[in-house]
Protein backbone atom coordinates (compact mmCIF):
# COMPACT_ATOMS: atom_id res chain seq x y z
CA UNK A 1 0.00 0.00 0.00
CA UNK A 2 1.04 3.76 -0.25
CA UNK A 3 1.73 5.07 3.42
CA UNK A 4 1.69 8.51 3.85
CA UNK A 5 1.72 10.65 7.53
CA UNK A 6 -1.79 10.37 9.29
CA UNK A 7 -1.20 12.81 12.61
CA UNK A 8 -3.66 12.62 15.51
CA UNK A 9 -2.89 14.95 18.19
CA UNK A 10 0.91 14.63 19.13
CA UNK A 11 1.30 11.12 17.31
CA UNK A 12 1.66 10.07 13.86
CA UNK A 13 -0.58 6.70 13.79
CA UNK A 14 1.26 5.56 10.67
CA UNK A 15 4.78 4.71 9.78
CA UNK A 16 6.89 3.72 7.17
CA UNK A 17 9.33 0.71 6.88
CA UNK A 18 11.71 1.73 4.54
CA UNK A 19 11.53 5.16 6.10
CA UNK A 20 12.50 3.93 9.27
CA UNK A 21 14.91 1.41 7.90
CA UNK A 22 16.79 4.50 6.33
CA UNK A 23 16.81 6.17 9.76
CA UNK A 24 18.51 3.36 11.19
CA UNK A 25 21.02 2.87 8.52
CA UNK A 26 21.89 6.69 9.10
CA UNK A 27 22.66 6.52 12.10
CA UNK A 28 24.46 3.03 12.25
CA UNK A 29 26.59 4.68 9.67
CA UNK A 30 27.15 8.01 12.27
CA UNK A 31 28.62 5.47 14.86
CA UNK A 32 30.40 3.41 11.95
CA UNK A 33 32.31 6.82 11.27
CA UNK A 34 33.54 7.88 14.87
CA UNK A 35 36.26 6.53 17.09
CA UNK A 36 35.51 4.20 19.39
CA UNK A 37 36.40 3.55 23.36
CA UNK A 38 36.18 0.01 24.99
CA UNK A 39 32.64 -0.77 26.18
CA UNK A 40 30.34 -3.30 27.56
CA UNK A 41 30.48 -6.69 24.92
CA UNK A 42 26.62 -7.99 26.70
CA UNK A 43 24.18 -5.04 26.79
CA UNK A 44 20.26 -5.37 27.67
CA UNK A 45 18.31 -2.00 26.50
CA UNK A 46 15.16 -1.90 28.09
CA UNK A 47 13.11 0.38 25.72
CA UNK A 48 14.76 0.04 22.55
CA UNK A 49 12.71 1.06 19.75
CA UNK A 50 12.99 4.61 19.38
CA UNK A 51 14.75 7.68 20.21
CA UNK A 52 17.16 7.34 22.86
CA UNK A 53 16.72 3.76 23.57
CA UNK A 54 17.38 2.66 19.96
CA UNK A 55 20.20 5.00 20.09
CA UNK A 56 21.61 3.40 22.68
CA UNK A 57 21.60 0.01 21.57
CA UNK A 58 23.00 1.21 17.86
CA UNK A 59 26.02 2.65 20.14
CA UNK A 60 26.39 -0.05 21.76
CA UNK A 61 26.31 -2.64 18.95
CA UNK A 62 28.60 -0.68 16.38
CA UNK A 63 30.80 1.35 18.85
CA UNK A 64 31.82 -1.94 21.09
CA UNK A 65 30.94 -4.80 18.93
CA UNK A 66 27.99 -5.87 21.86
CA UNK A 67 25.71 -8.17 21.83
CA UNK A 68 22.23 -6.61 22.62
CA UNK A 69 19.06 -7.38 23.89
CA UNK A 70 16.40 -5.00 23.31
CA UNK A 71 12.94 -5.29 25.22
CA UNK A 72 10.31 -3.17 23.47
CA UNK A 73 6.61 -2.99 23.03
CA UNK A 74 5.22 -1.90 19.70
CA UNK A 75 2.57 -3.68 17.43
CA UNK A 76 3.35 -5.43 13.90
CA UNK A 77 1.03 -4.18 10.92
CA UNK A 78 -2.30 -5.82 10.66
CA UNK A 79 -4.56 -5.76 7.79
CA UNK A 80 -4.61 -2.17 6.03
CA UNK A 81 -2.59 -0.61 9.56
CA UNK A 82 1.04 -0.43 9.49
CA UNK A 83 3.12 -1.75 12.21
CA UNK A 84 4.48 0.78 14.96
CA UNK A 85 7.52 2.99 13.87
CA UNK A 86 9.08 0.99 16.61
CA UNK A 87 8.18 -2.19 15.10
CA UNK A 88 10.61 -1.37 11.78
CA UNK A 89 12.99 0.62 13.43
CA UNK A 90 13.81 -2.99 15.63
CA UNK A 91 12.95 -4.93 12.75
CA UNK A 92 15.64 -2.78 10.16
CA UNK A 93 18.06 -2.72 13.43
CA UNK A 94 18.20 -6.41 13.55
CA UNK A 95 18.77 -6.90 10.09
CA UNK A 96 21.97 -4.82 9.36
CA UNK A 97 23.30 -6.18 13.04
CA UNK A 98 22.69 -9.42 11.97
CA UNK A 99 24.53 -9.05 8.54
CA UNK A 100 27.43 -7.23 10.60
CA UNK A 101 28.33 -10.60 12.67
CA UNK A 102 26.68 -8.86 15.81
CA UNK A 103 24.64 -10.75 18.25
CA UNK A 104 20.73 -8.75 17.78
CA UNK A 105 17.37 -10.37 19.56
CA UNK A 106 14.10 -8.64 20.94
CA UNK A 107 11.85 -9.22 23.16
CA UNK A 108 8.04 -8.02 22.66
CA UNK A 109 6.61 -7.35 25.57
CA UNK A 110 5.40 -4.75 28.66
CA UNK A 111 8.63 -4.07 30.28
CA UNK A 112 7.22 -4.02 33.73
CA UNK A 113 5.77 -7.20 33.48
CA UNK A 114 7.35 -9.81 35.29
CA UNK A 115 6.72 -12.59 32.89
CA UNK A 116 8.20 -10.29 30.61
CA UNK A 117 11.59 -10.16 32.73
CA UNK A 118 11.52 -13.48 33.76
CA UNK A 119 11.55 -14.71 29.38
CA UNK A 120 14.89 -12.44 28.89
CA UNK A 121 16.64 -13.36 31.92
CA UNK A 122 15.90 -16.40 30.44
CA UNK A 123 17.39 -15.01 27.21
CA UNK A 124 20.34 -13.91 28.98
CA UNK A 125 21.04 -17.02 30.86
CA UNK A 126 20.75 -18.97 27.81
CA UNK A 127 22.68 -16.83 25.21
CA UNK A 128 24.55 -14.23 26.59
CA UNK A 129 25.39 -15.62 30.42
CA UNK A 130 24.92 -12.20 31.85
CA UNK A 131 24.79 -8.68 30.79
CA UNK A 132 27.39 -5.71 32.01
CA UNK A 133 25.71 -2.46 30.76
CA UNK A 134 21.38 -2.55 31.80
CA UNK A 135 20.21 0.93 29.52
CA UNK A 136 16.60 1.53 31.07
CA UNK A 137 14.63 4.28 28.84
CA UNK A 138 11.10 3.78 29.11
CA UNK A 139 8.72 6.45 28.49
CA UNK A 140 5.77 4.91 28.65
CA UNK A 141 2.32 6.81 29.77
CA UNK A 142 0.98 4.06 32.28
CA UNK A 143 2.40 1.04 34.26
CA UNK A 144 0.67 -2.08 35.83
CA UNK A 145 2.17 -3.13 38.96
CA UNK A 146 2.61 -6.46 39.94
CA UNK A 147 -0.16 -6.18 42.57
CA UNK A 148 -2.53 -5.38 38.88
CA UNK A 149 -3.04 -2.00 39.64
CA UNK A 150 -2.26 0.53 36.27
CA UNK A 151 -0.91 3.69 37.47
CA UNK A 152 -1.18 6.78 34.11
CA UNK A 153 1.20 9.23 34.39
CA UNK A 154 0.37 13.43 34.06
CA UNK A 155 2.07 16.12 32.38
CA UNK A 156 1.06 18.82 34.92
CA UNK A 157 2.31 21.45 37.11
CA UNK A 158 2.86 21.07 41.03
CA UNK A 159 1.31 23.41 43.90
CA UNK A 160 0.08 26.36 41.61
CA UNK A 161 -1.01 26.50 38.00
CA UNK A 162 1.46 27.72 35.52
CA UNK A 163 0.85 30.39 32.72
CA UNK A 164 3.09 30.68 29.74
CA UNK A 165 4.13 30.64 26.12
CA UNK A 166 3.29 27.62 23.84
CA UNK A 167 2.73 26.87 20.66
CA UNK A 168 -0.52 24.87 18.49
CA UNK A 169 1.67 23.21 16.33
CA UNK A 170 -0.57 22.10 14.00
CA UNK A 171 -2.08 25.74 13.28
CA UNK A 172 1.45 27.19 14.07
CA UNK A 173 0.16 29.80 16.52
CA UNK A 174 1.70 30.81 19.65
CA UNK A 175 -0.66 31.62 22.60
CA UNK A 176 -0.33 31.63 26.19
CA UNK A 177 -1.48 28.56 28.51
CA UNK A 178 -2.27 27.97 31.91
CA UNK A 179 -1.45 24.35 33.39
CA UNK A 180 -3.17 23.16 36.21
CA UNK A 181 -1.35 21.39 39.16
CA UNK A 182 -1.32 17.87 39.82
CA UNK A 183 -3.17 16.26 43.17
CA UNK A 184 -0.71 14.46 45.24
CA UNK A 185 -2.61 10.99 44.14
CA UNK A 186 -1.25 11.89 40.51
CA UNK A 187 2.30 12.95 41.44
CA UNK A 188 2.37 9.89 43.15
CA UNK A 189 0.86 7.91 39.89
CA UNK A 190 3.17 9.60 37.85
CA UNK A 191 6.26 9.10 40.19
CA UNK A 192 5.12 5.03 39.88
CA UNK A 193 5.19 5.10 35.95
CA UNK A 194 8.26 7.06 35.32
CA UNK A 195 10.04 7.00 38.81
CA UNK A 196 13.07 4.17 39.33
CA UNK A 197 10.87 1.93 40.66
CA UNK A 198 10.50 -0.45 37.28
CA UNK A 199 14.00 0.29 36.95
CA UNK A 200 15.41 -1.27 40.32
CA UNK A 201 13.04 -4.05 39.32
CA UNK A 202 14.80 -4.88 36.37
CA UNK A 203 18.58 -5.05 38.22
CA UNK A 204 17.18 -6.52 41.17
CA UNK A 205 15.53 -9.32 39.10
CA UNK A 206 18.84 -9.48 36.98
CA UNK A 207 20.93 -9.94 40.34
CA UNK A 208 18.68 -12.56 41.90
CA UNK A 209 18.91 -14.46 38.87
CA UNK A 210 22.83 -13.69 38.66
CA UNK A 211 22.59 -12.36 35.15
CA UNK A 212 24.34 -9.34 35.37
CA UNK A 213 28.12 -9.10 35.95
CA UNK A 214 29.06 -7.82 39.36
CA UNK A 215 31.13 -4.83 37.10
CA UNK A 216 28.17 -4.08 35.62
CA UNK A 217 26.70 -0.09 34.84
CA UNK A 218 23.17 0.89 34.28
CA UNK A 219 22.17 3.97 33.17
CA UNK A 220 18.63 6.01 32.90
CA UNK A 221 17.39 9.18 31.19
CA UNK A 222 16.64 12.41 32.66
CA UNK A 223 15.92 15.65 31.40
CA UNK A 224 16.65 19.09 33.53
CA UNK A 225 16.37 22.15 31.65
CA UNK A 226 16.03 25.93 32.01
CA UNK A 227 13.93 27.94 33.88
CA UNK A 228 11.42 28.11 31.51
CA UNK A 229 10.16 25.00 31.10
CA UNK A 230 11.06 24.00 35.19
CA UNK A 231 7.51 24.45 35.86
CA UNK A 232 6.12 21.91 33.42
CA UNK A 233 9.22 19.79 33.96
CA UNK A 234 11.69 19.60 36.69
CA UNK A 235 9.69 20.79 39.13
CA UNK A 236 6.49 19.48 37.66
CA UNK A 237 4.76 16.11 38.29
CA UNK A 238 7.37 14.39 35.88
CA UNK A 239 10.35 16.19 37.92
CA UNK A 240 8.90 14.16 40.92
CA UNK A 241 9.32 11.23 39.12
CA UNK A 242 12.86 12.19 37.79
CA UNK A 243 13.96 12.81 41.31
CA UNK A 244 12.71 9.33 42.18
CA UNK A 245 14.28 7.63 39.44
CA UNK A 246 17.66 9.52 40.72
CA UNK A 247 17.64 8.71 44.24
CA UNK A 248 16.76 5.21 42.89
CA UNK A 249 20.12 5.06 40.96
CA UNK A 250 21.60 5.94 44.80
CA UNK A 251 20.36 3.05 46.10
CA UNK A 252 21.17 0.89 42.97
CA UNK A 253 24.86 2.05 43.13
CA UNK A 254 24.88 1.33 47.18
CA UNK A 255 23.78 -2.37 46.30
CA UNK A 256 26.83 -3.05 44.16
CA UNK A 257 26.04 -2.10 40.53
CA UNK A 258 27.14 1.10 39.22
CA UNK A 259 24.04 3.31 38.36
CA UNK A 260 24.29 6.28 36.72
CA UNK A 261 21.37 9.29 35.73
CA UNK A 262 22.06 10.93 32.21
CA UNK A 263 21.06 14.38 31.99
CA UNK A 264 20.00 14.41 28.25
CA UNK A 265 19.37 17.37 25.31
CA UNK A 266 15.89 18.46 24.84
CA UNK A 267 14.88 16.54 22.04
CA UNK A 268 11.73 16.04 19.99
CA UNK A 269 9.82 13.18 21.17
CA UNK A 270 6.77 11.40 21.53
CA UNK A 271 6.91 12.22 25.34
CA UNK A 272 8.12 15.65 24.82
CA UNK A 273 5.71 16.56 22.06
CA UNK A 274 3.16 15.66 24.25
CA UNK A 275 4.08 18.26 27.22
CA UNK A 276 3.02 21.98 27.40
CA UNK A 277 5.66 24.83 26.45
CA UNK A 278 8.19 22.09 25.76
CA UNK A 279 7.67 22.07 22.01
CA UNK A 280 8.12 26.24 21.71
CA UNK A 281 10.94 25.77 24.03
CA UNK A 282 12.42 23.01 21.31
CA UNK A 283 11.90 24.98 18.38
CA UNK A 284 13.69 27.81 19.82
CA UNK A 285 16.59 26.26 21.40
CA UNK A 286 17.11 24.39 18.04
CA UNK A 287 17.39 27.35 16.06
CA UNK A 288 19.76 28.79 18.17
CA UNK A 289 21.75 25.82 18.92
CA UNK A 290 21.97 24.78 14.97
CA UNK A 291 22.95 28.75 14.34
CA UNK A 292 25.52 28.26 16.72
CA UNK A 293 26.86 24.54 15.65
CA UNK A 294 26.25 22.99 18.66
CA UNK A 295 23.11 20.73 17.83
CA UNK A 296 22.96 16.92 18.22
CA UNK A 297 20.35 14.51 17.95
CA UNK A 298 19.45 11.26 19.79
CA UNK A 299 22.60 9.40 18.05
CA UNK A 300 25.09 12.05 18.23
CA UNK A 301 24.06 12.16 22.08
CA UNK A 302 24.32 8.84 22.96
CA UNK A 303 27.92 7.86 21.03
CA UNK A 304 28.93 10.78 23.08
CA UNK A 305 27.70 9.36 26.17
CA UNK A 306 29.17 6.03 25.55
CA UNK A 307 32.32 6.99 24.36
CA UNK A 308 33.67 9.86 25.96
CA UNK A 309 31.30 10.37 29.48
CA UNK A 310 31.15 7.06 30.58
CA UNK A 311 33.24 4.25 29.31
CA UNK A 312 36.31 6.55 28.65
CA UNK A 313 38.02 5.42 31.61
CA UNK A 314 36.17 6.75 35.01
CA UNK A 315 32.27 8.17 34.24
CA UNK A 316 32.50 12.14 33.58
CA UNK A 317 30.07 13.30 36.44
CA UNK A 318 29.11 16.56 38.05
CA UNK A 319 29.08 17.59 41.72
CA UNK A 320 25.92 14.66 42.06
CA UNK A 321 27.28 12.33 40.05
CA UNK A 322 25.35 12.86 36.87
CA UNK A 323 26.34 12.99 33.62
CA UNK A 324 25.46 16.00 31.77
CA UNK A 325 25.02 15.46 28.25
CA UNK A 326 22.71 18.34 28.04
CA UNK A 327 25.91 20.36 28.43
CA UNK A 328 25.64 22.10 25.23
CA UNK A 329 21.99 23.19 25.61
CA UNK A 330 22.84 24.29 28.81
CA UNK A 331 25.53 26.69 27.87
CA UNK A 332 24.88 30.57 29.30
CA UNK A 333 25.25 31.70 25.96
CA UNK A 334 22.63 29.46 24.73
CA UNK A 335 20.15 30.28 27.04
CA UNK A 336 20.81 33.51 26.73
CA UNK A 337 19.48 33.47 23.57
CA UNK A 338 16.88 31.12 23.62
CA UNK A 339 15.80 33.63 26.38
CA UNK A 340 15.51 36.84 24.12
CA UNK A 341 13.71 34.69 21.95
CA UNK A 342 11.14 33.50 24.28
CA UNK A 343 10.44 36.65 25.18
CA UNK A 344 9.86 38.23 21.71
CA UNK A 345 8.28 35.15 20.01
CA UNK A 346 4.62 36.07 18.66
CA UNK A 347 2.90 34.21 15.84
CA UNK A 348 3.98 36.80 13.15
CA UNK A 349 7.34 35.97 14.12
CA UNK A 350 7.66 32.76 14.44
CA UNK A 351 9.09 31.56 11.19
CA UNK A 352 12.58 34.16 11.94
CA UNK A 353 12.23 33.02 16.00
CA UNK A 354 12.02 29.09 16.54
CA UNK A 355 13.46 26.17 14.14
CA UNK A 356 9.80 25.02 13.28
CA UNK A 357 10.36 23.53 10.19
CA UNK A 358 13.15 21.43 12.01
CA UNK A 359 10.70 20.72 14.67
CA UNK A 360 8.51 19.00 12.38
CA UNK A 361 11.36 17.53 10.14
CA UNK A 362 12.58 15.23 13.28
CA UNK A 363 8.94 14.23 14.58
CA UNK A 364 7.77 13.00 11.21
CA UNK A 365 11.36 11.01 10.82
CA UNK A 366 10.38 9.44 14.36
CA UNK A 367 7.65 7.73 11.70
CA UNK A 368 10.18 7.22 9.14
CA UNK A 369 8.77 10.16 6.84
CA UNK A 370 10.20 12.64 5.36
CA UNK A 371 13.55 10.35 5.01
CA UNK A 372 15.91 11.38 2.06
CA UNK A 373 15.93 8.74 -0.70
CA UNK A 374 12.66 7.26 0.02
CA UNK A 375 9.75 7.35 -2.63
CA UNK A 376 6.79 8.18 -1.05
CA UNK A 377 4.32 7.58 -3.65
CA UNK A 378 5.35 4.14 -3.87
CA UNK A 379 3.55 0.56 -3.16
CA UNK A 380 4.99 -0.83 0.23
CA UNK A 381 4.88 -3.83 2.33
CA UNK A 382 3.86 -3.11 5.68
CA UNK A 383 4.33 -6.09 6.57
CA UNK A 384 7.92 -6.15 8.18
CA UNK A 385 8.93 -9.20 10.48
CA UNK A 386 11.56 -8.73 13.07
CA UNK A 387 14.06 -11.58 12.36
CA UNK A 388 14.40 -12.49 16.32
CA UNK A 389 10.80 -12.24 16.75
CA UNK A 390 9.37 -13.45 13.39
Amino acid sequence: MVIQPKVRGFICTTAHPEGCKAAVKEQIDFVKAQKHADGPQKVLVVGASMGYGLASRITAAYSFGAATIGVIFDKPASGNKTASSGWYNTAAFEEFALADGLYAKTVNGDANAKETKDFVIEMIKKDLGKVDLVVYSLAAPRRTTDDGVTYSSVLKTVGEPYTNKTIDLKNRVVSDITVPPATEEEVSATVKVMGGEDWKSWIDALKAADAIEDNAVTVAYSYIGPDITHPMYADGSIGKAKDHLFATSKEITAEGIKAYISVNKALVTQSSAAIPIVPLYISILYKVMKANGVHEGCIQQMYRLMNQKLFAGDAVVDEENRIRLDDLEMQESIQNEVRQLWQDITTENLSSHADLDGYFKDFYQLFGFGVEGIDYSADTNADVRIPSIG
